[in-house]
């Protein structure tokens, strides 16, 4: 995500039309234009910009573009050539999101007519022979990363919840917990192991990310903050997780 639009600079891409790259959601757009203008040592808005819904941070000197997969679609509406640009590259693709089979389907079509415009298509999960066959057999290139060790603990849904000392959560209705009930139980236990390691805690939505939160605040953990991340916080709010602190941060 990050070094592949930098490749294809140093390759000499980026010169007749900018290297547009798209990315399922706003934050990640945002985020990983200021690591790569940061690597680049640029500011952000001159070699590397992006665009999001309501903020366009791209200008005559970008070259590098990162943006969201509707943002591009948009483009197309307006400019059927997508001329801005003289490479492209669909990260994430494996989450098959309206947006981005429709992108691949043009794009297809696309490249017959423009032979110089070049598409990388990426993603760690994805189906390579099925997505090579369509782009008439493209070659696939095979990247190995490095991994770390990865302990996964199942949490019972029923039972065995254990109450805190203050009685905070406990079992919900027939002895089931809540998903509140669950959180805090684990960082009560993540704490007791480690009370400086940072929690990464995946909601399905704004309305649990609050709840969570509400619950996590009166936990009132030594050193530590919480803090939630969702689409609608503005940005300022978002770039706090990105931030360094001298707290251990719980991130909803």
């Amino acid at each position: 995500t990050t070094q592949l639009p930098k490749l294809c600079l140093a390759a000499g891409r980026g010169a007749a039309g900018m290297i547009g790259c798209t990315q399922p959601r706003r934050i990640a757009a945002r985020a990983v234009a200021a690591r790569v203008a940061e690597e680049l040592k640029r500011p952000l808005g001159s070699t590397v910009g992006f665009q999001v819904r309501f903020t366009d941070r791209v200008s005559e000197q970008s070259q590098i573009k990162f943006m969201t997969d509707g943002i591009l679609l948009a483009e197309i509406a307006s400019d059927r050539w997508l001329s801005s640009y003289d490479t492209i590259i669909v990260d994430e693709a494996h989450e098959r999101s309206l947006n981005i089979d429709f992108l691949l389907g043009y794009l297809k079509q696309l490249l017959h007519k423009r032979p110089d415009l070049k598409l990388i298509v990426t993603s760690a999960t994805i189906d390579t022979e099925r997505f090579a066959q369509h782009f008439d057999n493209a070659p696939v290139i095979s990247v190995e990363g490095r991994t770390f060790p990865v302990e996964v603990r199942y949490r019972p849904l029923e039972g065995d919840v254990g109450d805190t000392d203050d009685g905070e959560h406990g079992s919900g209705r027939d002895g089931e917990r809540s998903v509140n009930d669950a959180i805090v139980a684990a960082i009560d236990e993540i704490t007791r192991i480690d009370p400086r390691g940072d929690v990464l805690m995946f909601l399905p939505g704004e309305r649990e990310i609050r709840d969570a939160h509400q619950s996590l605040e009166r936990r009132k953990y030594r050193e530590t903050e919480v803090v939630p991340l969702y689409a609608r916080l503005s940005a300022a709010d978002q770039d706090r997780v990105f931030n360094p602190g001298p707290r251990r941060r719980l991130v909803l």
